[in-house]
């Protein structure tokens, strides 16, 4: 029986954790109570706004790759942030919110990346 040691999960990591899951959270209110859509049914677009956060979830074992996806998917939301923010000044401080959490997102995954030290010339 062999066991297997994880490594810990690193602190960048764990506050890209805890964007995603605000971010996650954020959509709910936003689209599910707060403004609810008004020509379309409200599920479709949770489910647009929704799903495409929990698919990382299929790769949660390994947090580096399910954050990369994330960070992948958080430009969507980034720039729907900012269409928000420029043209609907009711839902102004909710799309703030995404661009803040979206970035803060990808910070934690640049901050999160190994650097490596410049090869020496050959």
């Amino acid at each position: 029986m062999s066991s297997t040691v994880r490594a810990p999960i690193l602190t960048v990591y764990r506050v890209g954790l805890v964007a995603w899951a605000l971010l996650l959270l954020l959509q709910l209110l936003w689209h599910g109570l707060l403004f609810p859509a008004r020509q379309m049914p409200v599920w479709l677009v949770l489910a647009f706004t929704t799903v495409p956060l929990l698919l990382p979830l299929l790769a949660i074992r390994d947090v580096r790759r399910a954050l990369l996806w994330v960070g992948i998917l958080s430009l969507f939301y980034f720039c729907h942030g900012v269409a928000e923010a420029w043209s609907s000044s009711g839902e102004l401080w909710l799309a703030l919110t995404e661009i803040v959490l979206t970035v803060g997102l990808i910070v934690m995954l640049g901050a999160g990346v190994r650097r490596r030290p410049p090869s020496a010339p050959r």
